[in-house]
């Protein structure tokens, strides 16, 4: 998945088991749906923490993150509720829309690559951010590019 693509619609539950659908997010805004490797891990949650510290960012934008990972929705629930997240988690346990995504990982360890869509309302892909090792671009930059599109738009 590239800039410029659509990205397919897709259904996956969520940290409480409730099915949740792309195209349901997008309906109240752009989404910024980031893919972290392992829940409750050091890396994962400097990055979702970011994330949350940075969410009255995102509302200023009409935006919402939504991380996805491979773990299961409840061990999901425990890393929401244990950082206060306050935003979607989607289990991806299958690893299929990782694969639809192409950040499918190769090592057990890191079942899915750290990248981060910005995804327009129209389901185009307006950005990709990529770092397995810098944990804060991955908001900072989705949080430019959000607000570039609410000026042009302005």
């Amino acid at each position: 998945m590239r800039k410029g693509d659509a990205v397919t619609d897709f259904e996956l539950p969520d940290e409480t088991g409730t099915p949740r659908r792309l195209s349901d997010f997008l309906a109240a805004g752009p989404v910024v749906l980031f893919f972290y490797p392992l829940a409750l891990s050091p890396g994962c949650t400097m990055q979702s923490c970011h994330f949350r510290d940075l969410i009255g960012d995102f509302k200023a934008v009409d935006a919402q993150p939504v991380g996805i990972s491979p773990d299961r929705p409840q061990t999901q629930h425990r890393f929401a509720q244990r950082h206060a997240l306050g935003y979607p988690l989607l289990a991806d346990t299958d690893q299929a829309i990782a694969r639809q995504f192409g950040v499918r990982g190769w090592l057990p360890l890191m079942p899915v690559q750290r990248t981060t869509f910005v995804i327009d309302t129209d389901s185009t892909v307006i950005d990709v951010i990529r770092s397995e090792i810098l944990m804060n671009v991955h908001a900072d930059r989705a949080l430019e590019v959000l607000k570039k599109r609410a000026e042009n738009r302005g």
